[in-house]
């Protein structure tokens, strides 16, 4: 069964280390992109169903969307390849974009300055969960 939309008590969810919830996760780590320029993207699709999220995705024009849908598709095969069934019903419980490293280079400027050019890249991290499963691991023949 499918809800209209998830519980709003896996919004605010963002621990340093991955949620708890997260039961199949991807990453894409040291992105050549601005930890910036990702966040506001991955503010958009945190709470939603997996397949709604891919459909945001799609139709956003910036590149960060791009990177994030590929590793969104990865923690959906990833969920598909442990056995779930309905990777679209899965909910993205989180979806984190941590600054990477920096290429650092000088850019000559006048009367001998330099400025610094940092060329930044981010760590995406996705977690996916399915609300439909039981919470405490065991399956209804457990139960009985």
């Amino acid at each position: 069964m499918r809800l209209a939309h998830p519980p709003d008590d896996i919004d605010g969810m963002r621990d340093p280390a991955m949620s708890p919830l997260a039961e199949y996760t991807a990453k894409h780590r040291f992105a050549r992109i601005s930890v910036r320029k990702v966040r506001p993207l991955l503010d958009l699709v945190r709470g939603k169903y997996a397949d709604d999220a891919m459909d945001l995705l799609k139709f956003m024009p910036h590149r960060g969307a791009r990177l994030i849908e590929k590793v969104l598709k990865s923690a959906m095969a990833n969920a598909e390849d442990r056995g779930v069934r309905k990777v679209g019903n899965l909910v993205v419980v989180d979806a984190r974009g941590d600054g990477g490293p920096m290429f650092k280079r000088l850019m000559p400027r006048a009367r001998g300055m330099a400025y610094m050019i940092r060329r930044r890249s981010a760590h995406i991290s996705i977690g996916l969960t399915d609300l439909s499963a039981p919470a405490d691991g065991t399956s209804d023949k457990d139960r009985d």
